[in-house]
């Protein structure tokens, strides 16, 4: 995945966007019910305070990515925004399994974008940059993140549903923000990343859910470049180059998950 995407193919976009919303609609593929599917279908975000769009006065990607596939579809594509800035992996599923509207939202979704985790693994003085000392709450991730792609499923039994998970570029500070605090704290936050978005990772993969690798998003496929063109002023946030960023490269996923 990158985060450039090549040009439009507005008739095949239209296809695969009805086909999703024959997904939530259950409709058939004859010519005739295809031509009376609701040219109109949802996104609904999860997650924490990067989809919520902490630190940006600006607009968020989970809506930057409903308006691009509502361009290049010509259908309309909306987002409910259900992310909540602090939040972990343990608090994503309580919302799904007791917040009655996030599972309202869910059950009426065509696609749930879900980016959480670097929450469960935030820098602390007590651990420091010893690695060690975070490893111990990696598998309790990968348990709750395989929970929630479940329960997102189970809500949405009566139709299919595009789960697209969400990495990190960097679960703490990043670039030129990252880079103040010293060699052994830039090592640290990438081997913690590391840990984290290979779960997300394989997760996705296990789970037949879409992946978005956004460190190739922001660092480029060899995660060689500097991020902070993309970072807000606390370094830990993405500013609205970052959220159309991360628009892009999830609109391509969903488009290429879709085989358009």
């Amino acid at each position: 995945m990158t985060g450039v995407m090549g040009g439009r193919r507005p008739g095949c976009a239209i296809a695969g966007l009805i086909a999703l919303s024959c997904l939530a609609t259950a409709c058939s593929t004859s010519s005739t019910s295809t031509s009376r599917t609701p040219r109109s279908w949802s996104i609904v975000a999860l997650g924490d305070s990067v989809p919520r769009g902490t630190n940006c006065d600006c607009q968020p990607y989970p809506p930057l990515t409903a308006d691009g596939l509502t361009e290049s579809s010509g259908q309309t594509v909306t987002a409910t925004n259900d992310s909540v800035a602090g939040y972990t992996t343990s608090n994503v599923l309580h919302q799904l399994e007791s917040g009655s509207a996030v599972i309202r939202d869910v059950r009426a979704a065509a696609a749930v974008e879900i980016e959480v985790g670097a929450n469960d693994v935030s820098y602390s003085k007590a651990c420091g940059t010893a690695v060690d000392c975070y490893a111990p709450r990696i598998p309790t991730i990968e348990k709750n993140l395989a929970a929630i792609v479940h329960r997102v499923r189970y809500l949405t039994s009566g139709h299919k549903v595009l789960v697209v998970l969400l990495d990190y570029w960097s679960v703490w500070l990043g670039g030129k923000y990252g880079a103040e605090k010293g060699q052994a704290y830039v090592a640290a936050a990438e081997e913690v990343t590391d840990r984290v978005n290979r779960v997300i990772k394989s997760t996705a993969a296990e789970s037949s859910s879409a992946y978005v690798d956004l460190r190739a998003a922001f660092k480029g496929p060899d995660y060689a470049y500097d991020e902070t063109g993309y970072l807000s002023s606390d370094g830990d946030h993405p500013n609205a180059a970052g959220h159309e960023q991360i628009a892009k490269a999830t609109e391509a996923v969903i488009e290429r998950s879709l085989h358009i």
